[in-house]
């Protein structure tokens, strides 16, 4: 029998260092789920084009949620010990509710809304509940009771989306996410309770963990570039076509890894044992823009090997030159912004290189535009690297 003593010590248990083997077995789920963003992703791109903005809204949409569930959990393992069985068991439940998630998705603007929508309150609501009880009588209490408002609030929405149906659907959705992302950013304030940061609620979060769990979901994510590009190459097997979109998919996934992990900025941002320097507010939000980036290029390169053949849409140029542009901006965001050490302009000058190529690409057959977009992120990465100097590998500055 669990004591309520044992239930309060929640507050007291702190995050390890590095993550946990259960932590790791919960990204399996974001592996399929990942994968069912990228097809969802490239359907968009094979339907008319009247409907685009609205079918890449919904795209959109639900990558956001699940990067939501995401984020948060990460948070959570980061700031108590995920070691606990009562914590253990909420991020298997939450696993288990993602899954459903990921099942859902094809159909979730479809028969399937309501499952989405009450899975995901679920999940949102269940996880502040869960805190709510456990931390009574510790001052991250105050914290919890703030979260739980703002995801209740927006549960509202979620139902009354998944009901409604149609347009309502997408509206309701739409408010919903607003309500979330919005409270996240502005650590969920709430009249008379002061929207103070964690570390003045006895909320104490490990910075080393939350470094470890976002490189760990990059590199899932960057899996995705090589599964698509390597899955559609294997049915029709090697052309040449195929083999050149192949090697410049690679280029670009060791160009993301380079950028992700060896791009510092100068003089104080950086320390020289390679953690990062403070958690900040807006890391959630930059690794969405990363990862996003990282969907779209892998779907642009497996659109290309599957259809090789002039002309080329530029709804795809778009994809292919557009998801490194959101990775280049999204890891800019990660580095600490000062008066002695400005942001490296290096990243923001190659996304402008990307965006100024990218119109006269409508014109080339579709594999020279994925090898144009291959050679472009590989030069980045090494004007890069020789604008940096450095050798030692280091952690985003979260």
């Amino acid at each position: 029998m669990l004591t309520r003593t044992g239930i309060r010590g929640l507050g007291d248990s702190r995050s390890p260092r590095s993550a946990t083997v259960l932590e790791l077995l919960f990204d399996i789920v974001y592996v399929f789920a990942l994968a069912r963003l990228a097809g969802r992703v490239a359907d968009d791109l094979t339907i008319v084009r009247h409907t685009l903005l609205s079918e890449a809204g919904q795209t959109v949409l639900f990558f956001t949620a699940m990067w939501m569930i995401w984020s948060l959990n990460a948070l959570l393992a980061s700031t108590y010990d995920p070691q606990r069985p009562d914590l253990q068991a909420v991020l298997l439940a939450t696993m288990f509710g993602t899954l459903v998630l990921a099942v859902t998705l094809p159909e979730a603007f479809g028969k399937r809304g309501v499952v989405f929508a009450c899975t995901y309150v679920l999940i949102q609501v269940g996880r502040p509940l869960f805190l709510v009880v456990a931390l009574r009588g510790h001052p991250g209490h105050a914290f919890a009771i703030r979260v739980l408002t703002w995801h209740a609030s927006s549960s509202v929405l979620w139902i009354g989306g998944g009901i409604s149906g149609g347009l309502g659907r997408g509206v309701f959705w739409t408010l919903a996410l607003a309500i979330e992302l919005v409270g996240a950013a502005s650590t969920y304030p709430l009249p008379r309770m002061s929207g103070r940061q964690l570390t003045t609620l006895g909320v104490s979060v490990s910075q080393e963990h939350l470094a470890e769990r976002y490189n760990q979901f990059f590199m899932i994510a960057l899996a995705e570039v090589v599964l698509e590009a390597g899955a559609a190459v294997s049915f029709p097997g090697f052309t040449l076509e195929g083999t050149i979109t192949l090697v410049a998919a690679f280029l670009a996934t060791v160009s993301f890894w380079r950028i992700y992990f060896y791009h510092v900025a100068s003089g104080p941002a950086s320390t020289s044992s390679g953690e990062g320097i403070r958690l900040s507010q807006w890391a959630s939000y930059s690794l969405l823009l990363i990862v996003g980036g990282i969907i779209c290029t892998a779907v642009g390169f497996g659109q290309v090997i599957e259809d090789p053949d002039p002309p080329i849409d530029w709804a795809l140029v778009a994809i292919i030159f557009g998801g490194p542009v959101l990775f280049l901006i999204g890891r800019s965001f990660l580095e600490r912004e000062s008066h002695t050490a400005p942001r490296c302009r290096a990243l923001y000058f190659g996304a402008l290189a990307l965006v100024v190529a990218a119109p006269v690409m409508v014109l080339l057959p579709p594999v020279a535009v994925a090898a144009a977009a291959g050679v472009i992120v590989a030069g980045i990465a090494v004007l890069d690297q020789r604008a940096h100097r450095r050798g030692s590998q280091t952690n985003p500055t979260l």
